[in-house]
C-alpha cells in the first residue's frame, strides 16, 4: 500500500513497517508557504496589539460618579487615588481621580493626624490589566485605639513654626511627623502630629490642590520629650 498523493515527493524508507506500507515526505508548494507566512504575521500583529494596550477606567478630577473607559499603553499603568482632609471629623476637602498614568505610577497609602483636629488620608493604587482600576478606592479609617505613642502636634498655615501640644496617636499611626507644604514660591502649611510609617520622609509629593509636601519622622515613646 502506498500513501503518496499527487504533489508529494517519492516514498521514504519503511523503517520496519510492512513493505506494502510506504510513507512519503510532504513538500509545501510556494503558495502554501506564502499563506502560512501571512497567517503567522497576522497572528503576531494581533498578539502585539493586545500586549501593547489595554483599557483603564477613567474619570475626571472629583467626577468619579460615572466611570468611562480609555485606552492605556502597556508602558503606562492604570491608576486610581483618593485623598481626604478632615477637620474635627468633617470632610473639608477631597481629591479623587482614575485613568492612565502619564509617568511611573507609584502605589502609596498613608494617614496622618495633625494638630488636635486635622486628619489627612491618601491612597494611590496602580495596576496593569484590563479595567483593573474599576470600583471605589478605600482610604484608611481613623481608629480610636491608642497605638502607645504620643507626639507633639500643631497645625499652622501662617508660619513655619508652632506651639505643639501632646497628642495620643491611634491605630496604625505610630510615627511622629513634621509636614511642610508649599505651593512654590508661597509657603502654605506647617504641621506636626502622628502618622503611619508610610508617611515618613516623603519628598515633593503632590496632595490636594497641587500642594507639594515634605515629611520628616522621628520615633517617640510615651513620655519622651520632643
Amino acid at each position: 500500500m502506498r500513501l503518496c498523493r499527487p504533489g508529494i515527493s517519492k516514498p521514504t524508507e519503511t523503517f520496519g513497517f510492512p513493505p506494502q506500507t510506504v510513507f512519503c515526505r510532504a513538500t509545501m508548494s510556494p503558495s502554501s508557504a506564502l499563506k502560512s507566512l501571512l497567517s503567522t504575521c497576522v497572528l503576531a500583529a494581533l498578539v502585539s496589539s493586545i500586549v501593547e494596550s489595554y483599557k483603564c477606567t477613567s474619570c475626571p478630577l472629583n467626577s468619579c460618579n460615572a466611570d468611562m473607559e480609555t485606552t492605556c499603553e502597556a508602558s503606562q499603568s492604570c491608576f486610581r487615588y483618593k485623598q481626604e482632609l478632615r477637620t474635627s471629623g468633617e470632610l473639608l476637602q477631597y481629591v479623587e481621580e482614575k485613568g492612565c498614568s502619564s509617568s511611573t505610577c507609584v502605589p502609596m497609602m498613608f494617614s496622618a493626624t495633625l494638630g488636635d483636629n486635622h486628619t489627612f488620608v491618601y491612597n494611590q493604587q496602580c495596576c496593569q490589566d484590563e479595567l483593573c482600576n474599576q470600583g471605589d478606592i478605600q482610604v484608611l479609617q481613623k481608629s480610636s485605639k491608642p497605638s502607645g505613642i504620643k507626639c507633639p502636634a500643631c497645625y499652622n498655615v501662617h508660619d513655619i513654626s508652632c506651639d505643639p501640644v501632646l497628642l495620643t496617636c491611634t491605630g496604625t499611626e505610630t510615627k511622629c511627623v513634621e509636614v511642610i507644604g508649599i505651593d512654590s514660591p508661597i509657603f502654605l502649611v506647617f504641621a506636626m502630629g502622628c502618622a503611619t510609617e508610610t508617611a515618613c520622609n516623603l519628598k515633593n509629593i503632590s496632595i490636594l490642590n497641587n500642594i507639594k509636601i515634605r515629611t520628616y519622622c522621628v520615633e517617640q515613646s510615651v513620655g519622651d520629650p520632643y
